[in-house]
This record gives structure tokens, sequence and C-alpha cells, in this order.
């Protein structure tokens, strides 16, 4: 029961709704927004469970502002084909060859889709007419790369609105402030086909049942791992907050197969409160692209290609190397394959020995007009943490990107850079294996966005978001509905609500329970790893899985569910644990270490989940997706006879 009479919402942790489907869409960011819409337009009863308002929720609703690896678009002159080589050659091979080549093919049907529910997608009104990123048949406004053209600038504050009145156009239902707790399975076992989920509202505490078909798991990546921080997170996170990876806790518990979960980076973008926020202030990649850097005496430090040749001028900046066909990003800090190297990225060191001072400062001021405006005036201002806390904030404070600089809080010279312990799910990482249809080892249970493995950016969440709703659809019609099991439904009920009737003095809030997780990451599963110290590690976590959590208390419940995020986060934690004892070898592009490695020889990817307790792992091949281009077509048929001419 809610402890507290000041609470604003109804008292209804007495109640349970229960609400049918033929798809149940868990996230209403933008993969769960375009599964819903692609469901819908199947024919099928839709229902969306969103734990905030959908308008703006998810990684994505608060806006975005360029669109990558969009091989498809009339401008392109890259292939799908070659797209996704260049992506799996990025990174060694630990890649999702599927779901970056639905990515890679789909990208120009998605954005049209958008662009037909009120999204804005070209530069309609000519303001950025006569610019070399403009292509002037079409509107399109490109990024990085001009002379392939994959990667598009786009007005992304208008997409999630959009989508959200297309959701309601079709008849979707949207449940808002519900966060899903639990899947629920054919007989409740783990394992058995997925029929529903389980949840509960933030606001009145009432227990939702969700059955249907199918259901397509859209949550978002996992968060506060190795880095939490209750009082100074700010706008440091690249993501928000309450996006923290339920949909793999729950996919976890029900016996759901992941991978690459043991690949985390040095954290960058965290809710430590230790690092910047993202974009807002200068650096020289993805937002700021190409932007110079300078140092305290205003000396610009150069950009060099791939192979390491400084540029001559900023127009170089946006042309591929000598026998470089195209790169996908500019200024990259992961030193790709298929990007160029900006200032920030070479080491600090190096710099300082060529004679370079600190501060180092992001300048504007000398780039062609259209290059400033459309970085100061259109990305900055489209992507969504950086529209009001950097551009109207800035310049409601007088900046000009004419006259003015910001310094530049580049990797290495910082003040509080994050040790090597503290880790960061960022970047393409572990999540839910799939296979063509984007569906998991578990029967009905099709996966989008960022919980899928190695999930990307925001053309990955809108086309795997698309292709998992069309291929949940037809799973749907082709299965009879079965009713959850009614004990599994109480045992989810019983688990959620039980900490509303703890003792509030004497239990543990979620905050503390978080700061405990993250703790034992950092000790036990930092830079370096090794048997001892991952076993100890998930001693430690299971101490607190018996022990802390019948002891955690929340007041109402909204403190509820964050408590319950955070159940979820110490459930991540041991499948990480898990993951990284399954891998023998270092593997530098997981950024793996071991000190106790059978070696570097390659290992493939490695599948893990567990069943009643008991862990299971296999061994995959790096090639599983096989020919990329035959196989889609193959379980697309439909589809391609849609979109054809």
């Amino acid at each position: 029961m809610v402890s507290s009479s000041a609470w604003p919402y109804p008292d209804e942790t007495r109640e349970m709704e229960q609400i049918q489907a033929d798809v149940i869409v868990l996230g209403g960011g933008i993969a769960g927004c375009m599964a819903a819409i692609a469901a819908a337009k199947q024919g099928c009863r839709v229902a969306v469970v969103e734990k905030a308002g959908a308008v703006r929720s998810g990684a994505g609703g608060s806006g975005c502002d360029h669109w990558e690896q969009c091989a498809s678009n009339p401008c392109s002159s890259v292939s799908p084909e070659e797209m996704l080589q260049a992506m799996m050659d990025d990174n060694d091979g630990y890649n999702n060859p599927i779901s970056h080549y639905i990515e890679a093919r789909e990208g120009w049907d998605r954005l049209l889709d958008i662009e037909k529910m009120g999204g804005k997608i070209r530069d309609t009104e000519g303001e950025f007419q006569g610019a070399v990123f403009r292509d002037e048949k079409t509107g399109l406004l490109f990024a990085y790369d001009y002379k392939n053209r994959t990667t598009l600038r786009i007005w992304g504050t208008t997409f999630k609105p959009a989508m959200v009145a297309e959701m309601r156009r079709l008849g979707v239902r949207l449940i808002e402030h519900v966060t899903a707790t639990a899947l629920l399975t054919e007989g409740g076992r783990p394992g058995g086909r997925c029929i529903g989920a389980a949840g509960i509202s933030g606001r009145s505490g009432k227990f939702y049942v969700f059955s249907g078909r199918s259901v397509i798991l859209a949550t978002s990546r996992p968060a506060r791992i190795w880095l939490f921080s209750a009082a100074y997170p700010g706008l440091a996170e690249f993501r928000p907050l309450s996006c923290i990876g339920s949909g793999h806790a729950m996919g976890w518990r029900a016996g759901a197969e992941f991978t690459l979960m043991e690949k985390s980076v040095r954290g960058e973008f965290s809710a430590a409160g230790r690092s910047f926020p993202p974009y807002a202030a200068g650096n020289n990649h993805n937002t700021w692209y190409p932007a110079s850097l300078v140092d305290n005496r205003g000396v610009e430090i150069p950009y060099a290609d791939r192979d390491g040749n400084l540029l001559p001028d900023v127009m170089h900046r946006f042309q591929p190397a000598a026998g470089q066909k195209f790169f996908m990003k500019g200024g990259n800090i992961e030193q790709a394959k298929y990007a160029y190297d900006g200032p920030e990225t070479l080491p600090y060191q190096k710099l300082q020995e060529q004679g370079y001072q600190l501060p180092f400062y992001a300048d504007l001021s000398n780039l062609p007009p259209q290059e400033r405006k459309v970085i100061w005036g259109m990305m900055i201002g489209q992507e969504g943490k950086t529209r009001i806390p950097v551009l109207k904030d800035l310049t409601d404070r007088g900046f000009d990107p004419e006259k003015h600089v910001l310094q530049c809080y580049g990797v290495g010279w910082k003040s509080g850079d994050f040790l090597p312990q503290e880790r960061q799910l960022f970047g393409l990482v572990g999540g839910f294996m799939n296979d063509w249809h984007l569906m998991s080892n578990i029967p009905g249970l099709f996966v989008a966005g960022d919980a899928l493995f190695s999930s990307n950016c925001y053309g990955h969440a809108a086309t795997t978001g698309s292709y998992a709703g069309r291929h949940a659809a037809a799973y749907a019609r082709s299965v009879p509905e079965i009713l959850p099991e009614r004990s599994q439904v109480e045992k989810e009920r019983l688990r959620v609500l039980a900490p509303l009737a703890r003792d509030l003095e004497n239990g543990y809030t979620w905050k503390e329970l978080n700061h405990a997780v993250s703790k034992a990451m950092q000790n036990f599963c930092g830079e370096v790893k090794e048997d001892g110290l991952l076993l100890a590690g998930l001693e430690v976590l299971q101490g607190y899985e018996n022990e802390i959590v019948p002891r955690t208390a929340a007041a109402n419940p909204h403190e509820l569910v964050r408590l319950l995020e955070v159940y979820d986060i110490l459930t991540v934690s041991q499948i990480i644990l898990h993951s990284c004892l399954a891998r023998r070898n270092d593997c530098p592009k997981l950024e793996f270490y071991r000190s106790d490695s059978l070696g570097e020889a390659p290992e493939p990817l490695i599948a893990i989940r567990q069943e009643e307790g008991q862990i299971h792992t296999r061994q995959i091949p790096l090639d599983f997706a096989g020919d990329v281009k035959e196989n889609y077509e193959k379980y697309n048929t439909d589809y391609r006879q849609e979109v054809s001419p």
C-alpha cells in the first residue's frame, strides 16, 4: 500500500487490469513506435506499454540530428551490402549483420514513412540552398561524407510526436506511465512461447497483465552498471536515466539468449556526474563535425585522414581518403577503419610534443557560413541533448559562433577522467541474440532497437522496429491465443508490490542498492578480468539478491519503479559477469582483457542464457547470417513486393 498521504495519485495497488491484443509492444521509444505502426498496418490489434509519456520518451524522443548508414537513400553511391561490410570490418566481425543490413537497406523507406506522418526530413524552405551538403533535387541535407551521401541531417525533434500521432490514428492502444516488469510464457515455463507481459503503473501502483499472440521487446540497453550518482547526474547521461535495460533482465529470467554482454568501454557519457553533457561542449565528432579545434593561442589542430595524412583545408574533411570509397563518421572517437580522425582522437602526449597548449576549444568561426549555420543552428538544435541546454541557453547568454569558442572536454586532459574500472555499455554492445525474423530464441518474442546486440543509433531503432513489427504481426496471425498462467501472474504481482509493504525506516532504498551494485562491478568486473574476481563478484551480487533485495522498500509507486529498475540492474550485472566468464581469450576489439587469458586467438560470438539457474553457452560464428541479401529477400518476400516500383 502507498504509505504517503501526500501522494497525488489514487492508490490502486489492490487492482489488476487485463489487456489483450494481437501484438504487445514493450517500450514506446523510436523502435517501439515504429514496431506498433508496422503491426497495426498489418491489421493487428496492438498495445504499447511505455514507462513514461510517449510523445518524448526513449533515447531518441527528445530529438536527433542525423540518420546514419542510410545506404538506400536516392543520393547514396554505397549499396546496403557495401555499407554492411564496412560496419562488419570496422568491428572485426563482432557486429549484428542482420539488424545492420536491415538498417542499411530499409532506412530510406522508414524516412519516407516518417515524412508522411509529419516528420521533417528535408530542407523544404530552402534555408541551405546552394550548400555543398544539400541535394538540390530532393532537398536532402547530408553529413560527413559529401561524396557518397549515406548520412542525412534530419529534423529529429519532429519525429516522435509524428509517430505518436500516427499510432493514435491507426488505433494503437497506448498505455503510458506503466513499466513492464516480466515476460509471461506458455505454462509459465522459461523458454516457453512468449504470450504476454506484466507491468505496474508508476503513478497508481495498479498491476497490469498484457496478453498477446506475439510480443515485441523494444526497451533500452542497460545503464548505471558501473557508474551511478543519485545526487549529481545532471545532463551527463547519454540516454535518459530511466533507460536501464529492464528488457534484458526480463528476457534473462524468461530464458532468452544474449551475446556480447562482455563488451564494455571506459566511461564517457555516464550517470556518475563526472562527465560533461554529451555534445554540450566543444568537440569535433558527430553533431559538431567538422568543427575546428584550436589551442589556447588560437593555433588550429589539424584533421587527418584514415592513413594519417593531414588535411589541408575544411572541404577535404568531407571527402574520402585516397583509395577509400567512403567513410561513415567524421572525427570518429572509436578509431574505426571507415572514418576520419578528428584532432581530439590524437593522444594528448603527441599533441603536447607538437607544441599545442591547453586548453583546447571548438572553433566554428573559420568554417564556411553554411557549415557553421548547419552545425550551430540545425544540428545542435535538433539533437535532443543539446537543443535547450546548449543552443537556447548559450544563445540567450550571448554566445555567437562567429566570434566565440567552446572549451573542449576531449579525452586525456579533462578533469575527472574515468578510471579503467569505470566501464560503460557504449557503442555496439551486447543484447538479445536474434534470427532473420528478429525473433529471439523464445518463440513469439521479437526484439528491436537498443535491446538487440550491437544496436546502433536512431536509424537502427526505426528500421528494426518496423521490421520486427511486420514479422511479429505475421507470427501473431499464425498462432492461437494462449492466456497467461494464473500462478505466474500472481507470483509476479507479489514480487513487484512487496516493497510497498516493507518497513521504510529500517529498509534499503533504490539508491543504496544501485550504489552497492555499481561499486561491486567496479571491484570485480573492471578493465582486467580473471575467474577469481568474476566468481567473487557473482557471489557478492547473489548475496545482495538474497539478503538485501528482501529488505528494500518504497514509499510510493514512483519509488517502486526506481527500485524495480535497480533489481533489473542487479540482474544485468550478473549476465555480464557470466558472459565474461564464458569468454576465455583477450579480445581488444571488445575491450575485453583477462589476466588469465588463454591467448588472443579470435573467439566467435558467445551466446549465453539461463534455465532454472543453470548457465548455458554456445559459440556462434561471426558470419552466422549467411548471404545477407539472399536471406533478407527470402524472409521478406511480401515486403519487397509491397515497396517495388
